[in-house]
């Protein structure tokens, strides 16, 4: 029966982004009459693997001095030898930008064939058929990967997450032979700051700005409306590159990929490139004084208005409903 393996890496844990590609691989393992196997790279807790225990028919744990933090080449080796001693049909890894880097590069190496931004997966004539966005998410391909094994990322929140298993996966260790790799060395690593707010993958609500806020005065505006809201902050690419916000917030093809139940837009046009990161987003609002902006044609609700005339009093509509 051929292997279906869902990469996790310990160091990020089961968010929601994971727990959909658990979810991914239980599915398309019950297609092909598979196993479901969880290859889990890095050092792992116990609570970690009791939370795994019951999403996967087993746990292969690649664990590793060496894969204590990430590095993209000894990582890239790790997962190549457990993938080759698995002998997967497909390799499942999430959105993040390790498995961005990664997957295309794996695929390689194990001669098979590669596919990202996922919306979906279907086992169809032999091969796993991969639906993703095209045309800055104005159409949506399928295709189909023949060559074994597909090694596929999945867009965040597209797959629904994993169910519980009655029995418990037997957990196997994974022997790798890694050495210390000279050639890329880490000089400096920018962290996002320590808030304790929810990454915006994660976040229920988002309140975004973009370029025609003119500055980064108004942004602290719309924090305050956020913190109203119990909102994330995000911004549009323009924002982030103006230097107006951090580059964290950055939402779109080229940064993150989110699903909230409300994106409300201020003063951002919604340029293809943004609407990929939102498709996902339940409800979609917008403020912006041009009536013809590509966000109005994407959105469930709009209002053609200056923000400054509506942030303002929208945050003391939501201040007093809570008091």
């Amino acid at each position: 029966m051929p292997n279906i393996i869902s990469c996790l890496f310990a160091w990020t844990g089961l968010d929601r982004a994971a727990a959909g590609v658990l979810g991914a691989g239980q599915t398309l393992a019950k297609q092909a009459g598979g196993k479901h196997c969880l290859l889990l790279l890095g050092a792992a807790s116990e609570s970690l693997l009791a939370e795994l225990s019951h999403l996967a028919d087993s746990i292969h744990r690649a664990d590793h001095p060496l894969l204590s933090e990430y590095h993209s080449e000894i990582t890239l080796t790790a997962l190549t030898q457990a993938c080759r001693a698995l002998q997967p049909a497909a390799v499942l890894l999430g959105n993040d930008t390790y498995s961005q880097e990664l997957a295309p590069r794996l695929a390689h190496r194990l001669k098979g064939s590669a596919g990202g931004d996922a919306l979906s997966l279907q086992l169809k004539d032999g091969a796993i058929a991969v639906t993703r966005p095209v045309y800055g998410g104005k159409a949506q391909a399928i295709i189909a990967l023949r060559r074994a094994p597909a090694v596929i990322w999945i867009r965040a929140r597209a797959q629904q997450p994993a169910q519980p298993q009655e029995s418990a996966a037997e957990i196997l260790p994974v022997a790798l032979a890694l050495e210390p790799d000279e050639r890329i060395k880490m000089i400096s690593l920018r962290t996002e700051s320590k808030t304790g707010e929810l990454r915006l993958e994660d976040a229920r609500f988002i309140v975004s700005g973009g370029r025609g806020l003119g500055g980064p005065e108004p942004f602290k505006q719309l924090q305050e409306l956020a913190r109203a809201m119990g909102a994330q902050m995000a911004a549009s690419r323009a924002a982030c590159d103006a230097g107006w916000v951090p580059s964290t917030w950055q939402v779109g093809q080229t940064g993150k990929k989110v699903a909230p139940e409300l994106y409300l837009a201020i003063a951002l046009s919604g340029a293809s490139q943004h609407l990929m990161g939102i498709a996902d987003a339940k409800i979609i609002a917008a403020i912006n004084t041009d009536k013809d902006a590509p966000i109005f044609s994407h959105c469930r609700f709009g209002l053609v208005e200056d923000y400054r005339k509506v942030v303002g009093l929208l945050q003391q509509k939501l201040s007093q409903a809570s008091a």
